[in-house]
């Protein structure tokens, strides 16, 4: 059973959702792998500690945060991987590490990978490491409204840019990394 508090959230969304019970795991990684999805459609959530508060990033399973990147689009000098013991207490029936991408149902600001919002559905812990649920992207962006990120993530194995495969700074753009609301599609 997903957590009691996502489960009723959903519900009362009157939001299609599908659980499924498996043996343990416990990355998003090992999830995709376990029950056969595409790891661009598995939601890795990351706990990060923003000039001093909690926040939650959500991205596909099979890419990275780029630090440097992340502090740059979010302005701010401290962005950092969250210790496990500082927020376990706010997710009060989910196990470690498992926490479903619900920020909101959490008191945190939610940020996510632009191209996760790309996928048609997703699939995440439900707050043990022995469920997980589905439902469709559109949803979890109405129901979550995180900030959308398109820039401070990265899908390893992809070539860097030229510029910088060569060590030189960065290039000026004429546009900005950009930060949005997500919209329903």
């Amino acid at each position: 059973m997903p957590v009691q508090q996502l489960k009723e959230f959903l519900e009362e969304a009157n939001v299609e959702y599908m659980c499924l019970t498996h043996p343990p795991v416990f990355t998003a990684r090992e999830l995709a792998r376990h029950v056969k999805i595409a790891g661009d459609n598995v939601v890795k959530t990351v706990i990060i500690e923003l000039d001093g508060k909690m926040a939650m990033l959500v991205m596909p399973a099979t890419w990275r945060v780029r630090w440097d990147s992340l502090s740059r689009i979010l302005d701010t000098d401290f962005v950092d991987l969250a210790d496990e013991q500082a927020f376990q207490d706010r997710f009060p029936d989910c196990e470690v590490g498992a926490m479903p991408p619900f920020g909101n149902l959490f008191n945190m600001t939610v940020y996510c990978a632009e191209p996760l919002t790309e996928q048609s559905e997703l699939a995440f812990a439900a707050g043990s490491h022995t469920e997980t649920l589905h439902m469709k992207t559109r949803d979890f962006l109405s129901l979550v409204q995180p900030v959308v990120l398109n820039r401070g993530f990265v899908k390893p194995g992809t070539r860097k840019p030229a510029w910088l495969a060569k060590g030189h700074h960065r290039p000026h753009e004429s546009s900005e990394p950009s930060i949005s609301r997500a919209v329903s599609r």
